[in-house]
Protein backbone atom coordinates (compact mmCIF):
# COMPACT_ATOMS: atom_id res chain seq x y z
CA UNK A 1 0.00 0.00 0.00
CA UNK A 2 2.96 2.16 0.70
CA UNK A 3 4.50 1.87 -2.76
CA UNK A 4 1.03 2.66 -4.04
CA UNK A 5 1.21 5.96 -2.21
CA UNK A 6 4.33 6.76 -3.02
CA UNK A 7 3.76 6.13 -6.77
CA UNK A 8 0.80 7.90 -6.48
CA UNK A 9 2.27 11.36 -5.08
CA UNK A 10 5.13 10.91 -7.04
CA UNK A 11 2.79 11.01 -10.34
CA UNK A 12 0.74 13.70 -8.92
CA UNK A 13 3.88 16.03 -8.10
CA UNK A 14 4.89 14.97 -11.95
CA UNK A 15 2.01 16.37 -13.46
CA UNK A 16 2.13 19.78 -11.60
CA UNK A 17 5.65 20.31 -12.44
CA UNK A 18 5.05 19.67 -16.54
CA UNK A 19 2.54 22.83 -16.65
CA UNK A 20 5.16 25.20 -14.76
CA UNK A 21 8.24 24.09 -17.56
CA UNK A 22 9.23 27.00 -19.68
CA UNK A 23 8.31 27.27 -23.30
CA UNK A 24 11.32 27.79 -25.33
CA UNK A 25 10.61 30.26 -28.31
CA UNK A 26 11.61 29.17 -31.82
CA UNK A 27 13.57 32.24 -33.35
CA UNK A 28 14.26 32.29 -37.47
CA UNK A 29 16.14 35.33 -38.85
CA UNK A 30 16.77 34.80 -42.39
CA UNK A 31 18.25 37.77 -44.11
CA UNK A 32 17.77 38.26 -48.03
CA UNK A 33 20.24 41.25 -48.40
CA UNK A 34 19.16 43.90 -51.25
CA UNK A 35 16.86 43.64 -54.08
CA UNK A 36 18.84 42.22 -57.26
CA UNK A 37 19.45 45.40 -59.42
CA UNK A 38 17.80 44.78 -62.46
CA UNK A 39 16.99 46.50 -65.51
CA UNK A 40 13.67 45.29 -66.11
CA UNK A 41 12.44 44.10 -62.44
CA UNK A 42 13.14 40.48 -61.19
CA UNK A 43 10.96 37.88 -60.88
CA UNK A 44 8.99 37.38 -57.34
CA UNK A 45 10.31 33.43 -56.55
CA UNK A 46 13.65 32.58 -55.78
CA UNK A 47 15.98 32.77 -57.02
CA UNK A 48 15.02 36.45 -58.13
CA UNK A 49 16.50 36.53 -61.23
CA UNK A 50 16.47 39.24 -64.06
CA UNK A 51 13.14 39.45 -65.84
CA UNK A 52 13.23 40.18 -69.21
CA UNK A 53 11.57 43.18 -70.30
CA UNK A 54 8.22 42.22 -71.77
CA UNK A 55 7.43 40.33 -68.26
CA UNK A 56 6.02 42.86 -66.24
CA UNK A 57 3.08 45.43 -67.28
CA UNK A 58 3.15 49.49 -66.28
CA UNK A 59 1.49 49.30 -63.13
CA UNK A 60 5.01 47.85 -61.45
CA UNK A 61 6.57 50.76 -62.14
CA UNK A 62 6.35 54.27 -60.71
CA UNK A 63 8.19 56.71 -62.09
CA UNK A 64 10.47 54.58 -63.94
CA UNK A 65 11.02 52.87 -61.08
CA UNK A 66 10.32 49.22 -60.36
CA UNK A 67 7.84 48.67 -57.26
CA UNK A 68 9.55 45.35 -56.24
CA UNK A 69 8.52 41.62 -56.07
CA UNK A 70 8.60 38.86 -53.69
CA UNK A 71 10.44 39.79 -50.33
CA UNK A 72 11.57 43.41 -51.38
CA UNK A 73 7.87 44.27 -52.66
CA UNK A 74 6.96 47.79 -51.82
CA UNK A 75 3.74 48.51 -53.73
CA UNK A 76 0.85 49.36 -52.09
CA UNK A 77 -1.12 46.60 -49.63
CA UNK A 78 -3.76 45.77 -52.11
CA UNK A 79 -1.83 45.79 -55.03
CA UNK A 80 -1.81 43.70 -58.17
CA UNK A 81 -0.63 43.73 -61.69
CA UNK A 82 -0.06 42.00 -65.08
CA UNK A 83 2.35 40.37 -66.15
CA UNK A 84 3.24 38.09 -69.21
CA UNK A 85 4.46 34.62 -67.78
CA UNK A 86 5.73 33.31 -71.05
CA UNK A 87 8.85 35.60 -69.82
CA UNK A 88 9.36 32.94 -67.46
CA UNK A 89 11.67 30.04 -67.46
CA UNK A 90 9.39 28.01 -65.29
CA UNK A 91 6.66 28.73 -68.27
CA UNK A 92 9.29 27.53 -70.83
CA UNK A 93 11.04 31.01 -71.47
CA UNK A 94 14.12 30.21 -72.92
CA UNK A 95 15.33 34.14 -74.35
CA UNK A 96 17.94 36.56 -73.39
CA UNK A 97 17.59 37.07 -69.63
CA UNK A 98 19.28 40.78 -68.68
CA UNK A 99 22.07 40.50 -65.81
CA UNK A 100 22.05 42.01 -62.31
CA UNK A 101 23.19 45.50 -62.84
CA UNK A 102 22.69 45.87 -66.04
CA UNK A 103 21.06 49.32 -67.11
CA UNK A 104 18.21 49.57 -69.87
CA UNK A 105 18.48 50.54 -73.23
CA UNK A 106 17.60 53.68 -74.16
CA UNK A 107 14.29 51.59 -76.58
CA UNK A 108 13.66 49.92 -73.36
CA UNK A 109 13.79 52.30 -70.40
CA UNK A 110 10.41 52.50 -70.06
CA UNK A 111 7.80 49.31 -69.63
CA UNK A 112 6.41 47.84 -72.72
CA UNK A 113 3.55 50.57 -74.23
CA UNK A 114 1.67 47.73 -75.71
CA UNK A 115 1.88 45.62 -73.05
CA UNK A 116 -0.29 41.77 -73.18
CA UNK A 117 -0.38 40.16 -69.61
CA UNK A 118 -1.70 36.77 -69.02
CA UNK A 119 -1.59 36.62 -65.63
CA UNK A 120 -2.68 38.77 -62.18
CA UNK A 121 -0.22 39.08 -59.11
CA UNK A 122 0.30 41.00 -56.07
CA UNK A 123 3.64 41.23 -56.13
CA UNK A 124 4.84 38.39 -53.65
CA UNK A 125 3.95 35.74 -56.08
CA UNK A 126 0.47 35.04 -56.06
CA UNK A 127 -1.54 34.98 -58.61
CA UNK A 128 -4.66 36.31 -58.57
CA UNK A 129 -6.25 36.06 -61.70
CA UNK A 130 -5.36 34.17 -64.87
CA UNK A 131 -6.31 34.97 -68.45
CA UNK A 132 -7.99 32.10 -70.60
Amino acid sequence: MQVLKLLTLTAVAGLCIIPSAPKAQAQIRVEIGAAPACPYGYFDSAPYGCAPYGYYGPEWFSGGAFVGAGPWFHGREHFSGHVNNSFHPEHGYKGQMPERGEKATAEHANPPKNFKGNETRDGRGHVANKKG
